[in-house]
């Protein structure tokens, strides 16, 4: 009716949501401290360019990526289009910082002499980040370029979900494979008496893996996904009649 307030949130997901932002603004907090109080900072160039790698792997890959993907969680009354738009530029953003990240590590490696993609953590982050911009691209022509057709759409809609969170988890992953390797090389002897560092370190991966199943958990949640608002409903019906060339009221 018009006028009337927009629905309440379901029971829990406000909470839910609030503890993803604090764990992700932890984790990012974590990983800055680690990096600036034992790695020496971050700088674009000189000896510190390598520290730009993780701490935009996490901010992007992991922090960005999580925040895209509940935004159809959060924003449940406003606009689909607008929705639709957010959650892609959020995905874009990540992207971005991302391929900055990925730019700082080969160049500090070629300064550096060192050997490039042998490692499985090199692997995995490379197929992680190619496939998210496949997976983003595909979104964007899916979804808000015109001239998907409804029963396209329909089909792929739920490959894009399944695969956007299987990103996000193997984002998750790399990043852990990353902290492991880059203390065995800088505190390989130290490691296992418990330093500081290796503590700190070990703490961003267990933040990590929280950020990841709350954020996990809230997209899982059937009754807390987006219902589709009246006008929403209208407008599908009449977009399938368009592309399709049914009639709204045929048999489905």
């Amino acid at each position: 009716m018009d006028g009337a307030p927009p629905p309440a949130s379901p029971a829990g997901l406000s909470a839910y949501v609030a503890v993803s932002q604090l764990l992700g603004l932890t984790l990012l907090a974590a990983t800055g401290a680690w990096l600036g109080r034992y790695r020496g900072g971050v700088a674009w160039q000189g000896q510190l360019q390598f520290n730009v790698h993780p701490l935009c792997m996490v901010l992007g890959m992991v922090f960005l990526q999580g925040d895209a993907l509940l935004v159809y969680r959060v924003f449940r009354n406003e606009a689909k289009r607008s929705t639709k738009t957010l959650h892609a530029l959020l995905h874009g953003l990540a992207l971005v910082i991302a391929l900055v990240g990925i730019v700082a590590v080969f160049e500090s490696h070629h300064a550096k002499g060192i050997a490039d993609m042998y490692s499985l953590h090199s692997w995995c982050g490379m197929a992680a980040f190619v496939l998210y911009l496949v997976q983003w691209l595909l979104g964007c022509g899916f979804f808000l370029a015109p001239g998907a057709s409804f029963s396209l759409r329909s089909r792929y809609k739920p490959q894009h979900i399944f695969v956007g969170i299987a990103l996000f988890a193997l984002s998750i992953a790399t990043c852990l494979l990353g902290i492991t390797e880059m203390l065995l090389f800088n505190i390989r002897d130290s490691y296992s008496q418990f330093v500081p560092e290796g503590v700190l370190a070990n703490t961003v991966g267990l933040l990590l893996v929280a950020f990841g199943l709350v954020v996990g958990y809230v997209l899982t949640r059937d009754e807390w996904k987006r219902p589709p608002l009246a006008e929403e409903l209208a407008l599908s019906m009449d977009f399938k009649t368009l592309t399709e060339g049914e009639s709204p009221g045929g048999s489905q």
